[in-house]
């Protein structure tokens, strides 16, 4: 194999304001204005157009701060749908491993990926085929970055969006020094508020300076990670590609209400939906859970109700992915933790002690555990083919008042057929 093919060229794929992106994709009339999504209970601005950003609008603002800006400019808003947001980043993720199976998926809306099989001259023009592939498959436009490592894959990216053609490779380029000279060392990746200002501190202010100073310097007086950042900031690969994911050691579902909750009935449906819901994600990944842990708490600035925060765990008998065990578990947990007279603002769930399932029955198995997981089974296929609550159980509740506010939702979900956008044909 010739030394050009042997060059280490990965890429990072990442899709321009991705909650943006999606909700514009069933609503075309919104592509050329601003737009923002809310953060649970439609706290903050978690995504913003390019024509939002250009107002001023700042990520992570409270709405209730942006509302004058937003009403003035005729800003579209919308509630976080992340059932969507994760369908979609889905097929984004498929549609990548047509290039290459071997991908990382680093966050909902970014994935690595290693283009070293195509030839240094080529390489630009296939990250535009990525491109155009996933923009014409799933309606998502993104940005790609090419380079030696994945922090300056990182670099590249950020030069990406600034360009029409939203590709940018430093594949071939000798000296990147007149590059990263433009970089500020808070833009480059791994490089937090702390170590910005210590690097500021030793008169580190780009990325330039980061790659040329002394290994030796950065080893003493930061640590390894920062070391292997300078190093791949030189073209030398140190963070290699997470292709494999690992399983997960627990699972967490907690959410804060959209109003103040204060009987107990409200509560338990709310702590049935969070173990319905890590019940399922547990069982998609063939995990069973040795322990359940339940928490509630009220808000610390209400004062006029007194604060009150409690927990407590329950180890199953059998390590179990069993919604209606796990259920029955909390719900004798809440029982327990619940205090009258008390507004609660935040509850959760967290199912501990995670193992693979074991497929053979063990000592204490029964005909009715066979029945109870081919349920489980059908109960799951049911909501994966008509959305998510279309089989539960009573305990959950039907009308949820307590429910997260959601108060410019789209109403979108690709996982029920009734929800779908229509399009009328006169």
């Amino acid at each position: 194999m010739s030394s050009i093919l042997r060059t280490k060229k990965i890429a990072l794929v990442d899709c321009n304001s991705f909650y943006v992106s999606c909700e514009r994709l069933f609503n075309p009339k919104i592509r050329r204005k601003p737009v923002v999504v809310l953060s649970n209970n439609d706290g903050c601005i978690i995504s913003r157009s390019n024509e939002a950003k250009a107002l001023g609008i700042k990520m992570g603002e409270p709405y209730f701060k942006a509302k004058d800006i937003i009403i003035k400019n005729k800003v579209e808003v919308f509630s976080s749908n992340y059932s969507l947001y994760g369908d979609l980043s889905r097929r984004v993720m498929r549609t990548l491993k047509r290039f290459n199976a071997e991908i990382e998926i680093y966050s909902i809306d970014e994935a690595f990926l290693d283009l070293s099989n195509f030839p240094d001259q080529d390489v630009e023009e296939v990250g535009k085929e990525i491109r155009n592939t996933v923009l014409q498959w799933t309606g998502i436009p993104t940005s790609i970055g090419i380079a030696k490592t994945k922090t300056l894959s990182k670099i590249a990216n950020h030069i990406a969006k600034k360009k029409q053609t939203g590709v940018t490779s430093l594949i071939g380029i000798e000296n990147l020094d007149p590059v990263l000279e433009k970089v500020e060392i808070n833009d480059v990746w791994g490089v937090g508020k702390q170590l910005t200002k210590f690097y500021n501190k030793n008169g580190i202010y780009n990325a330039k300076q980061l790659k040329n100073k002394s290994n030796s310097w950065i080893k003493k007086s930061s640590n390894v990670l920062s070391s292997r950042t300078a190093m791949e900031l030189k073209g030398i690969p140190c963070i290699n590609l997470e292709t494999t994911t690992t399983k997960r050691k627990s699972c967490i579902v907690s959410r804060s209400f959209g109003k103040r909750v204060e009987k107990f009935q409200e509560l338990k449906e709310a702590v049935a939906n969070y173990c319905l819901n890590a019940s399922e994600k547990i069982r998609s990944e063939s995990l069973v859970a040795k322990a359940i842990t339940v928490f509630v708490r009220t808000s610390p600035f209400q004062k006029n109700f007194g604060y009150y925060s409690n927990t407590k765990t329950i180890d199953f008998p059998i390590a179990t992915n069993n919604s209606i065990e796990v259920v029955k578990t909390a719900i004798t947990i809440l029982e327990s933790i619940f205090k009258n007279g008390y507004q609660y603002q935040k509850a959760g769930v967290m199912l501990t002690g995670l193992s693979n399932a074991n497929d053979k029955t063990n000592l204490f198995s029964s005909e009715k555990d066979e029945k109870i997981s081919s349920l489980m089974r059908s109960i799951d296929n049911t909501n994966i083919r008509y959305g998510r609550s279309a089989l539960s159980i009573a305990s959950a509740g039907v009308q949820k008042r307590w429910n997260i506010k959601r108060e410019y939702s789209s109403k979108i979900d690709t996982a029920d057929f009734y929800s779908l956008p229509t399009i009328r044909v006169s």
